[in-house]
């Protein structure tokens, strides 16, 4: 089964507007964990301009499912790593100033860098996941520092899925073909939504993890948290 890790930083966004602790991201936390969510994902940055790193160390004591912190792999990411420890650890190669994530690692050329990374978190018994697009390249590339996991970046599937969903999924069952022949974990993540997960999670039949959070926020203002969090679990299976 496809596990569904709900990614809170929006919900961080919406309180960081108005100051204060409304809504409260712990308080969302348990409540998508209670909705059947699989897990928990969040991404701090520098600039703490969703999640801070005040929350990381407030979540890890009440995430019951797999939590997992994305980011990059500075020396403040790595010191949370090593307190918080949650289940996995999901490298992406995000300037400070970026939006979101909108490309994956050079495994090629950050490959002795990841590697000592990888192993430094894997130390702290933390499952390690490394960011890439679709190219084979990449997961080979990713193999070689030791990872758990890829986390396939999904943004060109979902921009291209209603013109040519065959044609657009292709590079992501030739990735997840290699990654699973590699011995490596395949999460996926980024504008997947309600019309286009099912397609993927037909294609990628070693899917193990999807991180979903802008798509499920939207959906949950007009169908409410705990529908929208079952709908989305009744795509991936």
């Amino acid at each position: 089964m496809t596990r569904l890790s709900v990614n809170i930083n929006k919900i961080a966004t919406l309180r960081n507007a108005r100051g204060g602790n409304n809504p409260n991201v712990v308080q969302v936390a348990t409540d998508c964990e209670r909705f059947g969510a699989q897990g928990i994902t969040v991404h701090p940055r520098p600039d703490e301009r969703h999640i801070r790193f005040r929350d990381v160390l407030d979540l890890m004591t009440v995430v019951k499912t797999e939590f997992n912190i994305e980011g990059y792999p500075d020396e403040r990411y790595m010191e949370l790593i090593r307190t918080a420890k949650p289940a996995q650890a999901t490298l992406v190669p995000d300037k400070p100033d970026a939006i979101t994530s909108n490309a994956g690692w050079d495994t090629i050329s950050h490959q002795a860098f990841l590697k000592e990374v990888v192993e430094e978190i894997q130390k702290n018994g933390v499952r390690v996941s490394i960011f890439v697009d679709a190219d084979t390249r990449m997961i080979e590339g990713a193999k070689k520092t030791g990872a758990d996991r890829i986390e396939l970046y999904t943004e060109p599937y979902a921009a291209g899925y209603h013109a040519n969903r065959e044609q657009v999924v292709k590079p992501y069952i030739a990735a997840g073909d290699l990654a699973h022949e590699l011995g490596l974990g395949i999460n996926a993540g980024h504008d997947l939504d309600l019309k286009n997960l099912s397609y993927l999670k037909q294609s990628l039949p070693y899917l193990d993890e999807v991180s979903i959070g802008h798509a499920l926020v939207c959906d949950a203002l007009y169908l409410g948290l705990e529908n929208t969090i079952q709908l989305y679990l009744r795509e991936l299976q």
